[in-house]
């Protein structure tokens, strides 16, 4: 019987411009036939799949797609052709319009005309669930019923590029709240690097001599004793809603989430890449958008490698290296009861550095945009726009400013500290007191430090730092953000220690 992938339905965005794949399943000998109009395509079923590319197309609307096995023909309807983004990473890209800044102004706003699509990938635990939940998934028009479950994120870049373009914005959801990166891998990258092969022999030995029936229930009960923590929650939350989680923890016992990571859970390494990443693949897209890493803090000095792993991998799949990957770097965050274990700091510096030494790669710096004991900021707007800035200069050739002052060098000499910064050539915009630089000689320990700006350059200089080795910048998980470009960007952070 003919299929498409479950990708395909009315109302989709083709990626313009580029070999629009379609794919599916059928019957083996079978020629099939892919077609927008006049531009079709014709490939034959071999081990009960299929694969046809029609050629590029600029952009559209109201198109219809065919597939036909000669037999059986399949139509899909409304389709638009402009530009298609995947959104991957876990909850603060993940996080509804509802549930964001003025969302529901925004809603408001949105209607069927509005030249922005969504496809939500389903979230599943195995190649069972993907395969059942896929009959439900379709793109979708925006509506303010429609998309209040959209990401946030997703659609402040989206509507921002689509009015930049003047074309249809697709976006694909491809996300999931508190998962580490090695959940959106496939296992031989993360077993064949011994740098970030912790996640699979940890993995491995907590399933240690546990049958798959020991497994599941092992499961099952964490999820009971969930349902019950959660509802003991609610009532403690009734009588007090500022009741930290410290405090719930306290009372009805420790929640447990994720519970085990076994076969059954869906935050095991690989689940994501396996049955949500690898059935959007390979369709056409002109990039992906990718916000992740709060859920590997506890592991920050192997980040850098599972990060730039993820982005090799997720070209390969797409048959592309030259795919544009455009990340979000963490804003500023600590929980109150914590205190300051500088891993987000580690994980930024990661981030900044997959920029510099990967290829076709963008990063949206929101270090002002966190919130102080809440890891999910609610004002997405900026992040969305600061992505969208990121895509015109790096994809789209624009000339937008889309970059605040990132470090670029530093000399030491006279008993201060010379940093360079690029994009800062039209200055400093320094809102209050500049806080956050800091200076250590030999010793390696930093101390605060009187900050001059000017010329591209900060003269960084401590009296207790008479001969400075290293110097850095809002090395904090969380902190007040001074110091901007001319056009409110912030600077960076950055360190020039490997002491850190």
């Amino acid at each position: 019987m003919l299929k498409c992938s479950q990708m395909f339905s009315d109302s989709m965005v083709l990626q313009r411009e580029k070999c629009i794949t379609v794919w599916g399943t059928g019957e083996d000998g079978k020629l099939i036939t892919a077609a927008i109009g006049d531009n079709s395509a014709e490939c034959t079923v071999k081990d009960g799949k299929w694969r046809c590319e029609l050629s590029p197309m600029k952009a559209a609307a109201d198109l219809t797609l065919t597939v036909s096995d000669g037999t059986d023909t399949l139509t899909f309807k409304d389709i638009a052709v402009g530009e298609v983004w995947f959104l991957g990473g876990q909850s603060n890209m993940e996080l509804e319009i509802q549930n964001a800044k003025d969302g529901a102004s925004y809603l408001a706003e949105l209607d069927k005309d509005t030249p922005i699509r969504y496809y939500y990938t389903p979230k599943v635990a195995s190649a069972e669930a993907a395969e059942e939940q896929s009959k439900n998934a379709v793109w979708s028009r925006a509506g303010s019923e429609a998309s209040k479950c959209w990401s946030a994120v997703g659609l402040h870049f989206a509507r921002k590029l689509s009015k930049e373009l003047g074309v249809v914005v697709g976006l694909i959801g491809c996300n999931w709240g508190g998962t580490s990166a090695s959940c959106w891998l496939d296992r031989a990258s993360l077993e064949n690097d011994k740098r970030i092969s912790a996640y699979i022999e940890e993995y491995e030995e907590t399933i240690k001599g546990k049958t798959l029936e020991e497994q599941k229930a092992e499961y099952e009960g964490f999820l009971e004793h969930e349902k019950d923590w959660l509802a003991k929650a609610q009532e403690y939350w009734k009588d007090d809603p500022d009741m930290s989680w410290g405090q719930l923890e306290e009372k009805i016992g420790v929640y447990g989430w994720p519970g085990p990571k076994n076969e059954f859970n869906p935050f095991r390494p690989c689940n994501m890449f396996e049955n949500m990443v690898m059935r959007v693949c390979p369709y056409t897209i002109r990039g992906f958008l990718y916000y992740q890493g709060e859920s590997d803090d506890h592991k920050p000095d192997s980040y850098y490698v599972l990060l730039t792993t993820l982005i090799a991998k997720w070209r390969e799949v797409w048959g592309d290296d030259t795919l544009p990957f455009i990340m979000v770097q963490l804003p500023m965050h600590r929980y109150a009861a914590d205190p300051d274990y500088k891993h987000w700091c580690k994980i930024r510096s990661a981030q900044m550095k997959a920029f510099r030494t990967i290829k076709n790669t963008g990063i949206a710096v929101i270090l002002d945009k966190g919130e102080f004991n809440e890891i999910h900021p609610k004002d997405k707007l900026p992040v969305g726009e600061r992505l969208c800035l990121q895509a015109e200069k790096l994809v789209y050739g624009m000339d937008v400013d889309a970059f605040g002052p990132i470090f670029e060098s530093c000399v030491f000499k006279d008993g201060k500290a010379e940093v360079k910064f690029s994009n800062a050539e039209k200055g400093f915009e320094v809102k209050g007191c500049i806080k956050g630089f800091e200076i250590a000689g030999e010793d390696g320990v930093f101390h605060p430090a009187d900050v001059a700006l000017g010329g591209g350059k900060a003269i960084v200089a401590s009296e207790k730092v008479p001969s400075p080795k290293a110097v850095r910048y809002n090395w904090t998980n969380y902190g007040e953000v001074t110091v901007f470009g001319k056009n409110g960007l912030p600077m960076a952070p950055f360190s020039t220690s490997d002491n850190i």
